[in-house]
């Protein structure tokens, strides 16, 4: 058995003839290996800058009332998809219709009022024609005792006319100037009542007059706050952290649910300061994510870099001027918006990992942002109907109590809005 294991070992030996060749096989592979691996990296690899440290980001869009109120109902729940326009949340409407039909019914009054001011005007100047003819009538009844007293002074030392006749005839005449007076005073009042009449109509229609628009504000606010007692969804998504529940008595401004877009998310990457010297917005970039694997892979851009650290920016930034400071690398976050085709044929969640690889070749690009945005980041229509509705509302009970008829557009609803079809047909309020 001793002997056994020497000849074993040289049984298992490699003879001297083979090693060599073995040895230089090798050494030609590994050489070939480091020389496309220098070749790659050459042409290739110096170009990608990389980092796994980077997760899909996307807007959050909290839902809240825009008054108090009592949550009657509840139309989506976490994880279901809402459109743009989608009643979410109703509060009861109770308080919110007694404050509109008295706001209306405020307006109608006001209009009436302000509809009688403005026929006043002609009342007014009625008045100033029959004051003018009473005054006319007066200086001719003035003229006549002044006649009649001229002619009766010379006959008094005749005594063709009696003291009492010329007594009676000097107060005739006097009576004369005082209907006289009094008619002047009467023109001169009518005149100030219509130039005061007027002063409160004049240069403005009846829908313009000032105490009309203060009265059709209420209205709207009325409306407005009625119509807010049903909460739509601010733009498309899936619903996320629902807090709201029936019954809960609901302030402004409190969140109750969230909605996300997940067909505009893009990735926070989060670069080592060390690897920002090439990076340039608007260069490619190559992404795949742990969902998928690396059987997917996305396509990008570089939207923008960060303006500081995450650490400058976190709740209790670091503080370096202490004697106990250890250097750490700093990380940047950069902006990498993804092709909208490919983030719709395979979706993403917020917050999932990913791994980035921008290709640095182009550096033409600049490396902060330099030019304001020319339009909106985000925006949404789901409200703008509610301000034209108000205003049809009020052009109905205006109209109504000025005795004519109003020719409106029916305004399109938050769903049509959501859905991209919003017809306007004419209808006529009365």
């Amino acid at each position: 058995m001793a002997n056994d294991t020497p000849n074993s070992v040289a049984a298992t030996a490699i003879p001297s003839s083979r090693r060599k060749p073995l040895l230089i096989g090798l050494a030609a592979l590994m050489a070939a290996s480091a020389a496309g691996y220098g070749a790659w990296y050459t042409g290739v690899g110096r170009y990608r800058v990389g980092t796994d440290n980077a997760y899909v980001q996307g807007n959050v869009v909290q839902v809240t009332p825009q008054q108090a109120g009592t949550v009657l109902a509840i139309y989506a729940d976490d994880t279901n998809y809402v459109r743009a326009g989608q009643a979410l949340v109703k509060l009861d409407p109770a308080d919110a219709k007694l404050a509109l039909d008295q706001a209306e019914a405020q307006l109608a009054q006001t209009v009436r009022e302000v509809r009688t001011t403005y026929a006043n005007n002609a009342t007014l100047s009625a008045n100033i024609a029959t004051r003018q003819a009473e005054l006319v009538r007066a200086q001719s009844d003035a003229a006549r005792a002044q006649s009649d007293l001229a002619r009766r002074q010379p006959l008094l030392a005749t005594g063709a006319v009696s003291k009492e006749e010329l007594h009676h005839s000097t107060s005739a005449l006097e009576e004369a100037h005082a209907r006289q007076a009094a008619a002047q005073a009467a023109l001169a009042a009518a005149r100030e009542q219509l130039a005061s009449n007027q002063s409160l109509t004049e240069g403005t229609p009846v829908e313009g007059n000032p105490r009309v628009q203060r009265a059709a504000v209420a209205v709207r606010e009325a409306w407005l706050a009625l119509k807010r007692t049903e909460i739509p969804a601010p733009l498309g998504g899936q619903v996320a952290r629902r807090s709201v529940q029936v019954g809960q008595r609901v302030s402004p401004g409190a969140p109750l649910l969230a909605i996300v877009p997940l067909e505009q998310v893009w990735v926070d990457a989060n670069f080592k300061e060390s690897q920002l010297r090439d990076l340039r917005i608007g260069q490619p970039v190559t992404l795949r994510a742990d969902l998928y694997g690396g059987r997917v892979e996305y396509h990008g851009r570089v939207a923008g870099l960060g303006a500081g650290t995450g650490a400058a920016f976190s709740l209790l930034p670091a503080q370096n001027a202490t004697g106990n400071w250890i250097k750490v690398v700093q990380r940047v976050p950069v902006r990498v918006e993804l092709d909208a085709a490919e983030l719709a044929q395979h979706p993403l969640r917020v917050g999932l990992s990913m791994d980035v690889q921008v290709d640095v070749h182009d550096q033409s690009g600049p490396a902060l942002a330099a030019i304001p945005p020319s339009r909106a980041v985000a925006q949404t229509p789901v409200f703008d109907a509610d301000n034209a509705q108000a205003d049809a509302a009020v052009n109905a009970i205006v109209s109504a109590n000025l005795g004519r008829k109003a020719v409106v557009a029916r305004l399109p609803e938050t769903s049509e809005v959501a859905a991209g079809n919003a017809p306007v047909r004419l209808a006529a309020y009365r």
